[in-house]
Parts: C-alpha cells; sequence; structure tokens
C-alpha cells in the first residue's frame, strides 16, 4: 500500500510539471541538469550568457547547506521558477569552499573558495548577478548589479530574477518596491 501511495505521489508531481530533486554530486552540491559547466572564467561566461540572449547568474552553495536544499527542492523544481530562469539566466555553479579555478573579471586567477573571499560570499546559497557586458577591469563583485544571500520565497526568488532581467537596477524602484507592487499586482503572498 505505502509503495503504491509513493508511486501516486510520483504520478502527480511529474503530472504538474515538477522537475525530479536535484542529485548530489561528488562535491555534496545539488546539481540542476541545466546548470551550466564551464571553466569558470566570468567574463567568457557574460560573454557566453549573451550570445545566448540571457544574463549570469553566478550560485554558491556548500556540503550540507540546508537552505541550498531548501533553493533546489523548493524553489528551483518549481516550474514557474525554474522555465523562467532557464530561459533567461546561464547559472554556473561554484563551491563556497571548492578548489576550482576562477578567473575573475580582472584576470585574477582564483580557487573558488579564494574567490568567495574576495568577492564577499559568506552565505550560501549566494548569488551573483552579472551585468549583459564584460566590464573593464573590475572583480565579479563590483560588476554584479545584484546579490541575494540566501534562499527566500518563491516570489522573493522569482521576483529578484526578473528585476533583473527587466534591468530594474538601472532605475530608480528598488527591488524591495518592485517586489511589494508585483505582489500587490498579483494579489499573492511570498509562498
Amino acid at each position: 500500500m505505502l509503495k503504491a501511495l509513493a508511486f501516486a505521489v510520483g504520478l502527480t508531481a511529474m503530472a504538474a510539471g515538477a522537475a525530479p530533486a536535484a542529485e548530489l554530486g561528488d562535491d555534496g552540491l545539488h546539481k540542476e541538469d541545466w546548470f551550466q559547466l564551464t571553466f569558470r572564467d566570468v567574463g567568457e561566461d557574460i560573454r557566453a550568457a549573451d550570445e545566448e540572449g540571457k544574463r549570469l547568474a553566478i550560485v554558491f552553495e556548500q556540503r550540507g547547506c540546508i537552505y541550498c536544499k531548501k533553493m533546489h527542492e523548493e524553489l528551483l523544481s518549481d516550474p514557474e521558477v525554474r522555465d523562467y530562469i532557464r530561459a533567461n539566466f546561464m547559472v554556473v555553479q561554484y563551491n563556497l569552499f571548492g578548489d576550482e579555478e576562477v578567473t575573475d573579471l580582472d584576470g585574477k586567477a582564483l580557487t573558488e573558495k579564494s574567490a568567495a573571499r574576495r568577492w564577499h560570499v559568506v552565505f550560501t546559497p549566494t548569488i551573483l548577478f552579472m551585468p549583459d557586458k564584460v566590464p573593464d577591469g573590475e572583480t565579479a563583485a563590483d560588476a554584479a548589479v545584484a546579490t541575494m544571500p540566501g534562499a527566500f520565497g518563491k516570489q522573493t526568488f522569482l521576483h529578484m530574477f526578473e528585476w533583473v532581467r527587466e534591468k530594474g537596477y538601472d532605475t530608480d524602484e528598488h527591488f524591495q518596491k518592485y517586489h511589494a507592487r508585483k505582489l500587490a499586482e498579483s494579489g499573492g503572498t511570498d509562498d
């Protein structure tokens, strides 16, 4: 009986468009099949995203992070959130304590963990939203148009991606005002 119930729940989730839970990689990070594997050269990644008509988002995670797990299981598995991000962003995952090489916008070679320190990333998940064009000589932290530290409710999370895509950072409407307006327009809450 329990197996039949689990099977029925699984079928219901698939019918609703829910993605299967992201698997854990050898590094202990959740892996989305649509995250991009790159050489982690931030300038090259910005150009690659731009060529696809997308924006670059760098997400820092760490092994055992309960908020990263929440982001993958509750937010990135939601079809509305997942589909919007996939259509509009190239997402590259970094490990807060990782040793893979990263090339900053100013050409400095770093490890993921030294990039995290240089870019002032202390929480996971943290998402750095990069500009649509490669700036000259800046660090990724200086060039980022927005940073989202932590996992939030669905609407806050989605609205941040929308605000960046719409270049809200170039307007007088602060993200918090944008988010409040979007919630009021939809009559929604941040579930």
